[in-house]
């Protein structure tokens, strides 16, 4: 089900994404990848939430990692790309473009969770918290891009206080 959901990202980025100039959205994407391996280096034996997959596709994604990769390696991109690739000049329609992003990957976290079983919460995660996450995620995505020294300073505080909130053991 994750290369379904994957490959519907990468039809996606190929037809709306902003190809052309991919390299402008490179370091963003690679910020996206690093803070998406820290999260898995950080809670490897702690995880907020954790991917499945369904029997069909156990042999090909066979854990959490497996599917963390895919996700990073072909969902980020496109996602990068057309987000950052549309972003309207415009202040307003930047807000919805936001939170458009933010409401797509908490749709698809949601129907995941409730519906599909391909992801699983722990350690009082909850959607709520993944809203927050998406939004919090897509506003240090195009912080990065404009201002790519904030973004990463910024991204400090944020992760200490996850850590420190969800009591996330650092050994």
């Amino acid at each position: 089900m994750h290369l379904l959901l994957n490959g519907l990202f990468l039809i996606a980025g190929v037809k709306w994404g902003d190809w052309r100039n991919w390299s402008k959205y490179h370091s963003t994407i690679l910020f996206f990848w690093f803070g998406d391996l820290l999260y898995n280096l950080l809670c490897k034996n702690y995880l907020m939430w954790e991917y499945k997959e369904t029997i069909f596709g156990q042999s090909l994604l066979p854990n959490h990692l497996a599917v963390s990769l895919l996700i990073m390696f072909v969902a980020y991109p496109a996602t990068v790309i057309i987000y950052l690739g549309n972003i309207p000049k415009d202040t307003n329609r930047i807000v919805l473009w936001l939170f458009f992003w933010v409401t797509l990957y908490s749709l698809v976290e949601y129907i995941n969770l409730r519906y599909l079983n391909l992801v699983s919460h722990h350690h009082s995660w909850s959607m709520g918290w993944s809203v927050l996450f998406n939004l919090i995620i897509f506003s240090m995505l195009l912080l990065h891009y404009r201002h790519p020294i904030a973004a990463m300073l910024i991204s400090i505080p944020i992760i200490l206080f996850f850590v420190m909130y969800f009591k996330v053991p650092l050994y």
